[in-house]
């Protein structure tokens, strides 16, 4: 079991920068495979970001590659998104996820675990 907090939301401009961190709070050593997904209103969950248990590799969704970098930590268990170069369209809930075993990165239903989220919003 492991409970996931996000944080680092908020407003943003067009071209301007934030990041996200998730927290995992989880019995000490164990990894999973981790990943950020957003969601607006009306829309599926939407795949941003996944890390390798190890963060040895990396995906990345077109709409994002080259502005976002995902990263983890694991001897502080924090996983994060760096978001750079926002837009508009960057307007979501980000939320983080884990899985015990990961398939596809981008399908929501391979994680186990999610946090509550995170609101960013981007004006232009």
């Amino acid at each position: 079991q492991v409970q996931l907090v996000e944080s680092g939301g908020g407003l943003a401009q067009a071209g301007e920068s934030l990041r996200l961190s998730c927290a995992a709070l989880t019995r000490a050593g164990r990894y999973y495979f981790m990943g950020w997904f957003r969601q607006t209103p009306g829309k599926e969950r939407e795949a941003v970001a996944a890390i390798s248990r190890l963060g040895r590799a990396t995906y990345y969704s077109d709409s994002v590659k080259g502005r976002f970098t995902i990263s983890r930590d694991n001897a502080k268990n924090t996983m994060y998104l760096q978001m750079n170069n926002l837009k508009p369209e960057d307007t979501a809930v980000y939320y983080c996820a884990a899985a015990t075993v990961n398939r596809d990165y981008a399908r929501a239903a391979e994680y186990d675990f999610w946090g509550q989220g995170t609101q960013v919003t981007v004006s232009s």
